[in-house]
């Protein structure tokens, strides 16, 4: 080969490099996301995860100062098994594998969450509870009222007891001031103890604005249109101890005084006729004179 001949350059050399930086590029931006994503899910609280499962929306967050502090726990270490590894579960403090055995950590997350319950109950009692309450209940994260009268009047949840496992919790209408089923089954197996028999109602006491009068409308039942009389049976099975309403100037004898008016009246028109009673029951009329 003659020292004069031309060398061909290849320029897919550069091109072929330069795509293969923009890859190795693509795969570093991939890897520091994929990092981000782990680490952002690591940071994710105790707290924030537990009141996120589905059926836990009622729950707000605690804050972590107001659970450090002893005072706010006073009592529930008698309540909650495990109380200590339940409480550090809660505020994300790790727990070594080796003291627990699998079965004993299923009972200390059990534990947690009932002892979350438990505080959380008192922290909404408190101005910070009631404030993170306020903003759920503005956005009807409780629900509805079930009564159609209500026109759909924002609930809050109650608890009919204070202690833990007897009841399920309700939802209080602050309109028509009565508890109902939460609407959604997802919370039929919420604990009331969790929101207290108290909140509900010194939540209105603190936000009086929200208190409403009682609706005045009120159903009326009726048969093909007409309404059912209120001295029939159809209210005094319902509710025995109920006086009898008045019906009329008479009152609520009005059928006892008709009655009576009617033996009466039969009885004149006898006695006017002469007519008397044997002991056989027949009606002996004697003549009447002339």
């Amino acid at each position: 080969m003659s020292d004069n001949q031309p060398i061909a350059i290849d320029d897919n050399d550069d091109s072929q490099d330069i795509e293969g930086t923009d890859i190795l590029d693509a795969d570093d931006q991939d890897s520091e996301e994929n990092s981000e994503t782990t680490e952002s899910e690591d940071e994710t609280s105790w707290i924030t995860w537990f009141v996120s499962i589905r059926g836990n929306d009622f729950f707000c967050e605690v804050e972590e100062p107001f659970i450090q502090d002893d005072f706010n726990l006073t009592g529930l270490s008698s309540q909650v098994p495990y109380y200590d590894y339940a409480l550090d579960m809660i505020l994300d403090i790790d727990i070594p594998l080796d003291v627990l055995t699998e079965e004993q950590h299923e009972v200390v997350e059990t534990a947690a969450e009932v002892l979350y319950g438990l505080i959380h109950a008192r922290y909404i009692l408190t101005t910070a509870g009631m404030n993170r309450m306020y903003e759920k209940f503005q956005n009807v994260d409780f629900g509805r009222c079930p009564r159609s009268l209500c026109q759909g009047q924002p609930v809050l949840p109650v608890g009919l007891s204070d202690m833990t496992r007897e009841f399920s919790v309700e939802v209080f209408c602050p309109r028509c001031h009565e508890t109902y089923h939460p609407r959604s089954s997802k919370h039929a197996n919420l604990d009331g103890a969790y929101f207290g028999t108290t909140f509900c109602h010194l939540f209105l006491l603190t936000h009086n604005e929200l208190i409403l009068a009682q609706p005045t409308e009120k159903y009326t039942p009726r048969v093909f249109g007409f309404r059912i009389n209120e001295n029939s049976q159809y209210y005094k099975l319902r509710d025995p101890n109920q006086p009898k309403r008045k019906n009329g100037s008479n009152g609520g004898n009005n059928s006892s005084s008709t009655a009576k008016s009617v033996s009466n009246t039969s009885s004149a028109v006898a006695g006017a006729n002469g007519a008397t009673k044997t002991a056989t029951g027949k009606m002996m009329v004697s003549p009447t004179k002339s």
